[in-house]
């Protein structure tokens, strides 16, 4: 009778045992596909990554005006693309049904800074502030915690290097630039872009009501870089995704 009881009892931890155990294995595999993202170690500004893959990412500057994100925002999702997003805090704040829209979509929210100054006019205080704030901005807006930051108007000096590191944020440039904000055509745009587009780059492109023609040629970008084979992912993706070095600007 001892030994059926003890049985039993032994039969019961084992059950506990493996349990937990199972327990324990789905955490860890949840775990791993919640942290895939894996910011550069190195200091530097992000302008491109290299990958074996013909991926690439598309990346929005955000910080005025309502109407042509809305557009963006419907185009990326019919073309079922995830893209990145990075908004100025004051436009977050404005607007937090768009940024947990594009959220929403499986996209991308990164910072561009609090309002959109040019930092290498700023004092180290200053630039260290406004990054703060953009990101508690962002984050109150539904938006999450950036952990890449695009630095106003691309322009960045050792300081801004320096206070980004110290911070946790990745600096991140581009590695094409059809300069869409300026209006030039949407054929134009175009053709700059699938001139310059190949594996690991980073296209910058506006979600601004500045830049008018850029809804238009989204698509064209967007199908015809589909067949030449290349498949659009989020920065962060890229950047997980990549096999060598991650191309910085110093």
């Amino acid at each position: 009778m001892l030994w059926v009881i003890n049985g039993k009892k032994i039969k019961n931890l084992l059950l506990i045992v493996i349990a937990a155990f199972f327990a324990a294995l789905i955490l860890f595999v949840q775990k791993q596909q919640t942290d895939v993202f894996t910011p550069v170690k190195e200091t530097g500004a992000l302008s491109r990554v290299e990958t074996n893959q013909k991926h690439l990412s598309l990346t929005f500057d955000c910080n005025w005006g309502d109407q042509q994100i809305k557009t963006i925002l419907e185009t990326l999702k019919n073309e079922n693309i995830k893209a990145t997003f990075f908004l100025s805090g004051e436009w977050a704040e404005q607007h937090p049904d768009l940024v947990q829209q594009a959220l929403k979509d499986g996209n991308e929210i990164e910072s561009q800074g609090m309002r959109h100054e040019d930092y290498t006019q700023l004092g180290p205080d200053e630039i260290r502030r406004d990054i703060i704030l953009a990101g508690a901005a962002i984050d109150k807006s539904g938006g999450g915690r950036p952990q890449l930051l695009r630095p106003p108007y691309g322009k960045i000096n050792n300081e801004t290097l320096k206070i980004a590191s110290r911070l946790q944020q990745q600096l991140v440039l581009w590695s094409v630039n059809p300069q869409d904000e300026t209006n030039p055509g949407y054929k134009i745009i175009v053709s700059r872009v699938l001139q310059d587009a190949g594996k690991g780059d980073i296209i910058r492109l506006h979600a601004s009501d500045s830049a008018k023609q850029t809804d238009r040629a989204l698509p064209l970008i967007i199908r015809e870089m589909q067949n030449r084979g290349y498949t659009f992912v989020t920065l962060k993706n890229l950047i997980s995704d990549a096999q060598g070095k991650h191309q910085l600007l110093n």
